[in-house]
């Protein structure tokens, strides 16, 4: 298991598709669930993507932007659109919110289609849930709204995408959350990649083949009694070399990167499995000792296990 796939696994689209809406100027959807992550993509024509106290964003055909919530956006023709804004939520894909012209694939071809559709621009969006605190990680390393052009690895997801859109048919549902999944995936490693990035620093340090090493098995067994010693061995590496490249290409030394993480898998432990004791959880993340590990825990969370879950079991009751 590499960092980011450990990182994105809490990332799924589920029931996600808002809907792939055939638009007409003038129009404004407001998209007001303020997602964790939100996916736009256009298959034809253009449109621009205001955020919540950002500047616009023009998105062309095939482009991506991924806006990270909880902040709210409106897709618009143009800016300074004449049209009023149309709320846009869980049932924005419905033709009487928002002009939707498919919905899930439905594909409304009426009496009230513009003729060929010509100049119609059509959205497709889609929202993403990212539960607890491993997903946090991820979107940390995020900015508000990131671009992928058109003529990347997404592309080809894209077709596939447009294609299951255009017809209705069982199961149809689970084929585009999981599409959705993977054009997310090629997104992010496109925009991590760029040329000119600051992708974060364990995006990178996976390709160096030391650290990378390293990494993978730090999330492969988390729990597993490492030291840098044990860890170097492994690597096929010295002691030393393993510190000192580890440091520079992550920035903190192996055992800190791994009672951080440690700490964030257990307060999803905590949280997820609220029949679990301390002591279960501690085991889980790999300590024999749960006093050690609630001390670890507050130092890195800034509280105590039992107090980490009450509090974050009430915010989500």
């Amino acid at each position: 298991m590499d960092a980011f796939s450990d990182l994105i696994r809490g990332v799924r689209a589920h029931g996600s598709l808002f809907g792939s809406s055939t638009l007409t100027p003038p129009w404004a959807l407001h998209f007001v669930d303020g997602a964790p992550l939100t996916l736009c993509t256009v298959l034809t024509g253009a449109g621009w993507i205001v955020p919540e106290d950002r500047p616009p964003e023009p998105l062309r055909a095939r482009e991506t932007l991924v806006v990270r919530g909880p902040a709210t956006f409106t897709f618009v023709d143009e800016v300074g659109t004449p049209a009023e804004p149309l709320a846009c939520g869980e049932h924005c894909a419905t033709p009487e919110q928002g002009g939707t012209r498919h919905r899930l694939g439905w594909n409304d071809c009426g009496e009230d289609d513009a003729g060929d559709g010509r100049g119609a621009t059509t959205l497709i969006v889609g929202a993403y849930p990212a539960r607890g605190e491993i997903s946090r990680r991820l979107l940390d390393a995020l900015p508000v709204v990131l671009r992928v052009d058109a003529g990347g690895t997404a592309d080809a997801v894209l077709d596939h995408v447009a294609a299951e859109v255009a017809v209705d048919t069982p199961g149809q549902q689970v084929v585009l959350d999981r599409l959705l999944d993977w054009m997310l995936v090629c997104t992010l490693r496109e925009w991590f990649d760029r040329p000119g990035g600051e992708p974060p620093a364990w995006w990178a340090a996976q390709r160096d083949p030391v650290v990378g090493g390293a990494l993978r098995l730090l999330h492969a067994e988390p729990a597993a009694p490492w030291t840098v010693a044990a860890l170097a061995d492994r690597a096929g590496v010295s002691r030393s070399t393993l510190a000192k490249r580890f440091a520079d290409l992550v920035g903190e030394p192996p055992l800190t990167y791994l009672t951080r993480w440690r700490m964030t898998l257990a307060a999803d432990l905590l949280v997820e499995q609220q029949a679990a004791t301390i002591a279960d959880v501690a085991r889980t993340v790999g300590y024999a000792d749960p006093f050690g590990f609630s001390a670890a825990f507050k130092r890195v969370r800034g509280a105590n296990p039992s107090e980490f879950r009450r509090t974050a079991t009430g915010s989500n009751a």
